[in-house]
């Protein structure tokens, strides 16, 4: 054991002490002693009346913390409760935005079949209008070939070459709709 002595007003004290706990006790005499020094001119005429005085301020001081220490745990549980209730709020949204997201995935994924369906769709068709657009300008070559020689059999020349102009036309304007129509699928397929 070590002794520390610590000075509480006009005395001084020798305190035995564990040699860890010496800056703790000089520390505490000068607290003491501050508190001592609080009594001014009012001292009692036996010291340790005053010692009782300094203990008290001292004791006031340790209830004023400890109250402001209940408060501030008080503070402390309702700030956590605030916390785990915010916690929990941002869980749910979380979760709630997680869904939202999924389910619009789901629904983009759904639009993206439903738009690859329909381009083949399209594709085919325009791949078969090209066909019908193809064999409709066979059957008017052919068609133009067979009215060059037909004259010989209905009569004259130029009888047969207005029949079959007549024809032609008509057959080039049927060409020329299921090229549009063609063209126009082709177009709606690019766009989708």
């Amino acid at each position: 054991m070590n002794s520390v002595k610590i000075q509480i007003g006009p005395r001084s004290y020798q305190i035995a002490c564990d040699p860890t706990d010496e800056d703790k006790v000089r520390k505490f005499g000068t607290l003491i002693d501050e508190n001592y020094q609080k009594l001014g001119t009012a001292r009692a005429a036996q010291e340790a009346d005053n010692l009782v005085f300094a203990a008290l301020f001292m004791a006031d001081e340790l209830d004023e913390a400890r109250q402001g220490l209940s408060g501030a745990r008080t503070e402390l549980a309702q700030a956590n409760a605030e916390l785990s209730r915010a916690k929990d709020d941002i869980t749910n949204a979380t979760r709630k935005a997680k869904a939202d997201v999924e389910q619009d995935i789901e629904k983009a994924s759904k639009g993206k079949a439903e738009l690859h369906a329909e381009i083949e769709t399209l594709r085919k068709a325009e791949e078969h209008s090209r066909k019908e657009v193809t064999k409709l300008k066979e059957e008017v070559s052919s068609l133009k070939e067979e009215a060059r020689h037909q004259h010989d059999l209905f009569g004259s020349e130029e009888d047969t070459a207005a029949h079959s102009k007549a024809l032609a036309e008509k057959l080039e304007a049927l060409a020329k709709r299921a090229e549009a129509t063609a063209s126009e699928l082709e177009g709606q397929a690019k766009a989708s």
